[in-house]
């Protein structure tokens, strides 16, 4: 699957006019805004569940500073990226952790992963991103709204996604605030497809609204130990 990852997601999303790469430099620029926003430090990022890499070359462009982890369950998709992608990120194969130690990470980014993970798992990874976090660190995850039609159309029509259970925003925060992140918040993201991106600049003023095609759940781990 790992091989064919790239086609696939091609096909998936091409209801949006959209390539794959669109997609992959929209949610790590975004990243970026939030944390320029915040002020927070991203010396250290890691990317969980990274698959083949297509984020990496837009870390490297908006963080050319940081230095980037790739942490992925599939020993080919790493393999893949690296192929892809040649460079200095250091990849960490995940089994039943995340091979990383406690409070060592400024921001961990994840995009439409958590969609492919059980969801009695949920809490379990989750806390496993808080871990690693360092104190005042982010957590950003990106996943596909289930609100949306043309989301839902796209996730079945994927063979990425066969197994795929999409997470309400709502549903996720609940999880976020069980493992005790603090100030945390959701945007929607991704209101208009291709043939209508003139209108992309009304974009942030329609975050609050649930119809958006992805969304963006940030958190913060706090300084006080909990």
């Amino acid at each position: 699957m790992a091989d064919e990852y790239q086609l696939n997601l091609t096909n998936a999303i091409a209801i949006t006019g959209e390539t794959p790469g669109f997609f992959s430099e929209y949610k790590v620029a975004d990243c970026l805004k939030m944390v320029k926003v915040s002020n927070a430090p991203a010396d250290t990022i890691l990317d969980f569940g990274s698959g083949i890499g297509s984020s990496i070359p837009f870390f490297r462009k908006y963080f050319p500073l940081s230095t980037i982890s790739c942490a992925e369950v599939s020993e080919r998709s790493i393999e893949i990226s690296k192929s892809r992608f040649p460079g200095n990120e250091t990849y960490l194969q995940v089994k039943d952790t995340i091979p990383i130690p406690s409070n060592s990470i400024d921001v961990v980014f994840t995009a439409c992963v958590f969609h492919h993970i059980p969801k009695q798992e949920h809490l379990y990874w989750i806390g496993e991103l808080k871990r690693i976090l360092k104190p005042g660190g982010i957590l950003f995850i990106y996943e596909h709204n289930p609100m949306n039609p043309l989301t839902v159309r796209a996730v079945k029509r994927s063979p990425l996604d066969v197994n795929a259970q999409l997470i309400a925003a709502n549903e996720f925060l609940q999880n976020i605030r069980m493992v005790k992140f603090v100030r945390a918040q959701v945007s929607y993201k991704l209101f208009f497809p291709k043939q209508l991106s003139r209108l992309r600049f009304l974009e942030p003023s329609l975050e609050k609204l649930c119809f958006g095609a992805q969304y963006r759940l940030s958190c913060y781990k706090s300084h006080t130990i909990t």
